[in-house]
């Protein structure tokens, strides 16, 4: 009979190829957790570019399309007859209450189609007002002014001299219309019908009943609103929050790039964040046909493209009849593990930063055409 002894442990060279195993097992644990991680990242920050861009493109795409809204006629009409379009603010500062310019454009210095680019690189557009320059524009970015009447009016049911003023009285229930979109307390205005518009800045005194807006004259004297409205037909005269807007792009309070609205208030531009982790808005506008302008009203047919020109003015933005939107958006957290060589919006080339902060970006484009531009309007 033979004597088989019992197991008392186990030999140094079987714990070498246990623990040899372990770490082969644990080690491909580790690299499936690191990929599931990495995967997980970089869907998560292709979900909140997608998502920033639609809601930029979205804010972007509304306002845009509503650029020369004054009333039941374009601004485009309006200009072709002489006095029909008339603002009133006495002297008032560079172009913020100009509305006879519904659409304006700043290009950041070579950020043009072919040009390249670096995020994070570069410089403001040159040339901008102090009022535009106060809000602190992100470089290698470009700035869109927007200006136009809101899509809601209150008809006004009486025009009546106060002093040196004149009030104007709304319907009752209506001075919602006015207050739509986050703004309580309006100070622009306009004032039309089909064959008038004016704009003015008044002061609102709300109640449960009539509202009455008073209209402040400029230095030169009254605005003369009851000589231009009193006679036309009731209900055909509106009242509208006028609206003279900039978007742009900045630093928020975090140190993140987003996507910024400022409205004029009758002194300053007054800034909103919209839409966090946009770096860079790139425009191209679309021309008119006629190229002089001078000699005739534009035609409606849009053929040619080109970036904003410091040496336009008010005649050459006139024949504005589309914008091309293109954005640089960024995820809100690192993503990817390491830089895209290169990124393409309206034919600009972004080169990734000088230092590689693994955010995922991607660039998203659309063409907007100006409806109160259309042929026909």
């Amino acid at each position: 009979m033979t004597n088989v002894r019992a197991q008392q442990g186990l030999s140094l060279i079987e714990i070498m190829v246990a623990l040899a195993i372990g770490a082969v097992l644990m080690l491909g644990l580790v690299q499936v957790f690191g990929a599931s991680r990495t995967a997980y990242q970089m869907s998560e920050g292709m979900a909140r570019v997608q998502e920033n861009a639609r809601f930029a493109m979205d804010f972007l795409q509304r306002d845009i399309r509503m650029a020369g809204h004054y009333g039941c006629v374009n601004d485009q009409a309006h200009l072709q007859t002489p006095g029909a379009l008339e603002t009133h603010f006495g002297a008032a500062p560079f172009q913020p209450l100009d509305f006879t310019v519904s659409i304006q454009g700043y290009e950041a210095e070579n950020t043009g189609p072919g040009d390249e680019a670096q995020i994070g690189g570069g410089a403001a557009p040159a040339g901008i007002p102090a009022e535009i320059l106060a809000l602190n524009p992100y470089p290698n970015s470009d700035i869109l002014v927007l200006r136009y009447l809101s899509g809601s009016g209150a008809p006004v049911v009486g025009i009546a001299a106060a002093g040196a003023a004149e009030v104007l009285r709304l319907a009752n229930g209506r001075w919602e219309s006015l207050t739509t979109g986050g703004v309580n307390n309006p100070v622009l205005f306009g004032v039309a019908d089909c064959s008038y518009v004016d704009i003015f800045q008044g002061a609102s005194a709300g109640g449960a009943g009539e509202v009455e807006v008073t209209v402040t004259g400029p230095s030169e004297g009254l605005t003369n609103l009851i000589g231009r409205y009193t006679p036309h037909p009731s209900g055909q005269t509106m009242l509208y929050r006028a609206e003279s807007i900039v978007y742009y792009v900045s630093e928020n309070g975090q140190g993140v790039p987003a996507l910024f609205r400022a409205r004029f208030d009758g002194a300053a531009y007054v800034a909103e964040e919209l839409v966090e982790g946009i770096e860079s808005l790139q425009l191209i506008f679309g021309l008119d046909r006629n190229n002089d302008l001078a000699a005739g009203p534009p035609t409606g047919y849009i053929d040619r493209l080109s970036v904003a020109d410091p040496a336009w003015g008010a005649i050459d933005w006139r024949g504005t009849g589309l914008v091309q939107v293109g954005l640089l958006a960024r995820s809100p957290n690192r993503a990817a593990a390491e830089q895209a060589p290169q990124r393409r919006v309206l034919g600009l080339t972004f080169t990734p930063p000088a230092v590689d902060d693994g955010m995922y970006r991607a660039g998203y484009e659309t063409t907007i055409a100006l409806r109160n531009r259309l042929y026909g309007n």
